[in-house]
């Protein structure tokens, strides 16, 4: 299982703070793709990715077990 964590205001839109994917491995592109068919609201929004508290690349691989968290820009001042 992939553990999938949203933060900020995606959390409002998937309606949870957290979800399991049960996938054997991935990559964060494959992830991000899936993200923006199950949420539709995703394909409007900027998002970073960090696999196990690490910023990813799209080409990094995600493997079961790992935890990923989907985070939206944020701005300071």
């Amino acid at each position: 299982m992939i553990r999938v964590l949203y933060f900020a205001g995606l959390r409002d839109l998937t309606g949870k703070s957290e979800e399991l994917i049960d996938r054997p491995e991935w990559t964060v592109r494959e992830l991000t793709d899936w993200v923006k068919a199950a949420y539709p609201e995703f394909n409007h929004k900027t998002v970073f990715v960090a696999v196990n508290e690490e910023y990813a690349r799209q080409e990094d691989v995600i493997r079961a077990g790992d935890t990923i968290a989907i985070i939206p820009p944020v701005s300071g001042g």
